[in-house]
């Protein structure tokens, strides 16, 4: 908006004698495509003040190139402050909040570095986190072993296991991605990490009531479970969401914390 003002006011100030010759005089022509000089302009607009009443004959044309002078006066003091309020609004954005308070920015990295990392870098860096979220999840191969004889009597427990598995982690990659930008786009600071966790892990608990009544209904009146089956997977749905969403927006923080690079993860 800002260099849009500056923008026509210097045009304003560039055809301001032209544009007030054609309102006030209509009926001047431009002869053989050639534009008319300044004083020619002057010229007629006190002519045509004169016709009309407008001005007395004691006012000359000195007056009018008086007048004409202090207007583009005031259109180049209005720029000068339009260009004091473009460098200001530069100066605030440079000087916006970084995603540790302090410092540069979470992702604040030169775009050049990512192409010009070699591979087995990039892979050192993601190996470690792999390696803890697949630890994660061999969990769940122990928890159904433990389990394993109330699977085979309740077979129907078995079909929403691949279900729930991907649910969490979809929620929890939703829960990364949008902490990680909010980090990064310095909207939020360690500062408010409790209430960003908290945040989270309440919007969890909400999209797993609202998919858990969904998926609970759908597959107790049109899928034929039992009703005690979907019972299960509509509380196991909110649990879990919270559960994931709690967890996903505490890792990058932790990150921050032990001075890792939480977009990593």
């Amino acid at each position: 908006m800002v260099w849009t003002s500056l923008y026509y006011h210097q045009r304003h100030c560039h055809y301001l004698l032209l544009v007030t010759s054609l309102i006030i005089t209509p009926q001047i022509q431009v002869v053989s495509g050639s534009v008319a000089s300044p004083r020619f302009l002057v010229t007629n607009i006190l002519q045509s003040r004169s016709d009309n009443g407008i001005m007395s004959p004691k006012s000359t044309e000195a007056s009018a190139l008086r007048e004409l002078k202090e207007i583009i006066q005031k259109q180049k003091r209005e720029i000068d402050d339009l260009r004091s309020a473009l460098a200001g609004t530069n100066k605030s954005a440079s000087k916006a909040p970084t995603a540790h308070g302090h410092g540069p920015p979470v992702d604040n990295v030169d775009p050049s570095s990512y192409i010009s990392s070699p591979f087995y870098k990039l892979a050192f860096q993601r190996v470690g986190w792999l390696f803890v979220f697949l630890c994660s999840l061999s969990l769940t191969a122990v928890i159904m072993n433990e389990f394993e004889h109330t699977l085979s009597q309740q077979i129907e427990l078995a079909y929403f296991v691949p279900l729930l598995a991907g649910h969490g982690g979809n929620t929890g990659g939703q829960t990364v991605g949008s902490v990680l930008s909010a980090l990064s786009s310095g909207s939020v600071t360690t500062n408010y990490a409790f209430q960003v966790i908290r945040k989270e892990a309440m919007s969890g608990l909400t999209v797993g009531l609202i998919l858990g009544t969904f998926v609970g209904t759908v597959a107790h009146f049109f899928g034929g479970i039992s009703s005690h089956v979907s019972m299960v997977v509509f509380c196991t749905l909110p649990l879990l969401s919270t559960i994931a969403g709690t967890l996903a927006s505490s890792i990058p923080f932790a990150c921050i914390a032990v001075g890792s690079a939480p977009s990593v993860i």
